[in-house]
């Protein structure tokens, strides 16, 4: 965090110092960031109780949207009352008082907190993925694993979707509808309240169906696979729509089949790998960063080619489609590496 707090603050002096100086101050963001999701996955696997797992990571996973909607309802305000550099100076000094309470509240296991009663403790480690530090793994283990290329293309293709639509949605909502500037970040907003609700009830309903017995692997593949044939499905509807209430009514439906995700992929790295959680999760997360560049790019070049928004949903689709059926094929809940 404060890597990418710092790299946030001095942006604007970088884009005063020319395209090096912001690239570069853009790859410091990207290095700050890229631990950020290995990190909490790592805590997890020593704080959190299996059966508390997958609605601890949807919560988690909610602040995503929450952020982009405080993003789309704050920034313009920085932006007119004190011009766009403040937006970086705030939200990169933002991070720093996190980090303030982060430090002083948070301790790396259980065990190094004093403030944790003895019965806390003891249902924690014997109830945590992981109370203890992991082995090195080979690369060699880790490069043919199946189960976890499941989880690997399962991430790449949910951040397909993500970055498309962090990137594309409101041009497509401006443009692609004919909405007016105004209105765009209102309408923007619908489909993130969506997944916010919908992550954190289908977290819930994934614990309550685990610790009711369901075989493990059975709601892992359940989950994902209608969070994944659910959006794509959705996806596939709204190139056939000609309203906005209907278009965007369907994008916020997509999301709301999206939540599912949290009891799928996003939770099977403790499962094949309670120790390793850690350090799965920043594999799955590198290879699910490239969406980042290719999705942005590849929409770009389709929008260019065809002039029509149709094969932007119908490729974000079909890779949707492909993610959910690779991890069905191939999820495992067994474990992989301990």
């Amino acid at each position: 965090m404060l890597v990418w707090s710092l790299f946030t603050l001095i942006t604007p002096w970088a884009f005063f110092g020319g395209f090096i100086a912001l690239i570069i101050a853009r790859i410091g963001m990207g290095l700050g960031e890229g631990i950020t999701f290995p990190a909490w996955h790592s805590l997890y696997a020593r704080w959190i109780p299996f059966s508390e797992r997958a609605r601890s990571v949807a919560i988690t996973n909610s602040a995503i949207p929450i952020g982009t909607i405080f993003g789309l309802v704050v920034t313009p305000i920085i932006i007119l009352n004190l011009g766009w550099q403040w937006a970086f100076y705030l939200y990169g000094g933002l991070g720093f008082i996190w980090y303030v309470f982060w430090e002083n509240i948070l301790q790396s296991t259980p065990k190094e907190d004093n403030n944790i009663s003895p019965e806390e403790l003891d249902f924690i480690l014997n109830n945590a993925p992981a109370s203890e530090k992991a082995d090195t793994l080979p690369f060699s283990k880790l490069i043919s694993n199946l189960p976890l290329w499941a989880i690997t293309v399962a991430h790449f293709c949910s951040n397909y979707s993500l970055f498309v639509f962090l990137s594309w949605l409101p041009m497509f909502i401006k443009d692609g509808l004919g909405i007016p500037m105004a209105t765009v970040g209102v309408l923007a907003m619908l489909p993130h309240i969506a997944f916010f609700l919908f992550v954190n009830t289908c977290g819930y309903f994934a614990d309550y169906l685990t610790n009711k017995g369901m075989n493990l692997l059975t709601v892992r593949k359940l989950f994902n696979s209608i969070a994944f044939g659910g959006s794509g499905v959705c996806l596939c509807i709204i190139p056939e729509l000609e309203t906005v209430t209907g278009i965007i009514t369907v994008m916020c439906l997509g999301n709301v089949f999206g939540g599912f995700s949290a009891g799928g992929f996003i939770v099977n790295h403790a499962d094949i790998g309670p120790k390793h959680t850690g350090r799965l999760m920043g594999i799955t997360n590198m290879v699910a960063a490239l969406p980042g560049l290719v999705g942005g790019v590849l929409t770009g070049i389709i929008l260019d080619t065809t002039h029509s928004w149709d094969m932007v949903f119908y490729v974000v689709a079909g890779v949707s489609f492909f993610g959910g059926i690779f991890y069905f094929l191939f999820a495992s809940t067994e474990k992989q590496f301990d």
